[in-house]
């Protein structure tokens, strides 16, 4: 099968949330790069075109966009890639 991303990803497996209008959901990042990533979930029922990924143990939050939904696996792109490789932050709790 040809590759057609743009960007390598990084095989990972790390908790994750989806947020979106004060609403969470769990998922599991399979893979990531600077442009994207692929995301494990119970059931995609819910989740939106676009919202924030976060990832807590990295500190990390981006705003995100579906491309794909296939059974329990989302494919998504990153609305502001960065290749450079530095990532968001996300903000300290008060």
């Amino acid at each position: 099968m040809e590759e057609l991303r743009r960007k390598r990803r990084s095989r990972v497996l790390k908790a994750g949330t989806i947020s979106f209008g004060g609403a969470t959901i769990s998922c599991v990042v399979r893979n990531l790069s600077t442009v994207g990533a692929l995301l494990d979930v119970e059931s995609p029922l819910g989740i939106p075109r676009c919202f924030t990924l976060l990832v807590a143990s990295d500190s990390f939050a981006k705003e995100c966009r579906v491309i794909w939904i296939k059974e329990k696996r989302v494919g998504i792109s990153f609305e502001q890639p960065n290749d450079g490789g530095v990532q968001h932050r996300a903000s300290e709790p008060e």
